[in-house]
């Protein structure tokens, strides 16, 4: 897991760390020092930490004009024990929402596990978006994370798809690609 870093390709365009908008704003991420484990299982040194012992991401391009956001994930998602969706919605959904986003792309190729508990936290990030004419779209989940995330029904507040060629694209040509088949979708 040490070598599987962020998409890094779109830096030159935005870094959450440098972003005052961001909740990993100010973030200082060593290049070389490998600290944080999954478990036991050390991950790349620049994947922000959110709060979770198990899930953490990145947040690779924001877009305040626009309302959107790309975050990139990775470790194992776990409701059950560790309410990760609390967790995100709390320290990284909220803090976005609060900054006029409403349309979150979540990548989770990288989610080796997912474990359901309720729906209410996913209900009520799905209305909050749906409300400002938002969406929540994940993309690239494993077939055997999304074994879980179907059996409870979340695929009915956050989309599913399947783009494994996400990283030929910028992130606004991306987002205007997913933007354009949501709003058909929703129509």
């Amino acid at each position: 897991m040490q070598d599987l870093e962020p998409f890094y390709r779109w830096r030159d365009m935005y870094v959450s760390e440098e972003d005052e908008r961001s909740p990993f704003y100010g973030v200082d991420h060593s290049h070389f020092e490998y600290s944080t484990t999954v478990y036991n299982f050390y991950i790349h040194p620049q994947w922000d930490d959110m709060g979770s012992k198990t899930l953490f991401l990145k947040v690779l391009y924001a877009n305040y004009r626009k309302g959107f956001v790309i975050i990139e994930l990775i470790g194992e998602w776990n409701d059950a024990i560790e309410n990760d969706i609390m967790t995100l919605r709390r320290e990284v959904v909220d803090h976005f929402m609060h900054e006029g986003i409403h349309k979150f792309l979540l990548i989770a190729e990288n989610v080796l596990n997912f474990h359901s508990s309720e729906a209410d936290y996913y209900e009520d990030w799905f209305e909050n978006v749906a409300d400002e004419s938002g969406w929540i779209v994940c993309l690239n989940m494993p077939q055997s994370s999304q074994h879980d995330f179907r059996k409870l029904k979340l695929n009915y507040y956050v989309e599913l798809q399947e783009r494994t060629d996400w990283r030929k694209y910028t992130p606004e040509n991306l987002f205007k690609l997913i933007d354009d088949e949501q709003k058909k979708r929703l129509a």
